[in-house]
């Protein structure tokens, strides 16, 4: 039986920056293959958890941990159409600049400032498979909100490994229960079926 999973059994062990960029700069190109053949499902349910809770799809929307974009193309099948894309990873960029018609702008993030724009800028923001244990931490969710106007959405999942990690679910109550947001969505589904993998799926939308 064919293995599906040569890079994903790293993924789920990275332990820092410098590991994980060069991890996914090696993964890019065959990282969508990958993901295909396990049955990718989270980008999907993010775009649609989206979809249903905001009235404008030509806002604008960052793309945080955008990847090979396989998440703003769920995105843009969704309906929306400005959607601007970072990643830590530039071999996953150019993998990204490769998909016409889906980012109107691309660039390298930068983890120590993740959101170098004005509060604001972005109606909404997705973080699709992106916030991990060895990825972006719990903090990501209260920085996401603080970028974000009032009234604008973030949308995220948590996979099953994650959530083995109380400090992420205790951020989102966190910010629930200071006002600073309130959950819209939340429904726990598949991720990556090929692995028996589920994830959470989160709108929260800043007060």
């Amino acid at each position: 039986m064919q293995d599906k999973t040569g890079f994903l059994n790293t993924a789920y062990a990275l332990e820092n920056v410098d590991e994980t960029r060069a991890f996914y700069d090696k993964w890019a190109t065959t990282y969508d293959q990958e993901i295909a053949d396990n049955g990718y499902e989270t980008p999907r349910r993010c775009a649609a958890a989206l979809a249903a809770s905001v009235p404008d799809l030509n806002a604008p929307i960052l793309d945080l941990g955008c990847g090979t974009g396989l998440s703003g193309l769920a995105l843009r099948q969704a309906g929306f159409t400005s959607i601007d894309g970072c990643d830590l990873s530039q071999g996953m960029l150019d993998q990204a600049a490769k998909r016409n018609g889906i980012y109107r702008a691309l660039w390298l993030a930068d983890v120590s400032d993740p959101f170098p724009f004005q509060a604001g800028t972005y109606a909404h923001i997705v973080a699709i498979g992106v916030i991990a244990t060895t990825h972006a931490p719990a903090r990501t969710i209260d920085a996401a909100l603080n970028a974000l106007p009032s009234g604008g959405c973030f949308v995220f999942s948590l996979n099953d490994h994650t959530l083995q990690d109380p400090s992420f679910e205790a951020r989102v109550l966190e910010n629930v229960d200071t006002g600073n947001a309130v959950v819209l969505f939340r429904e726990y589904g598949d991720h990556l079926p090929g692995l028996n993998m589920r994830s959470n799926v989160y709108v929260l939308q800043k007060v």
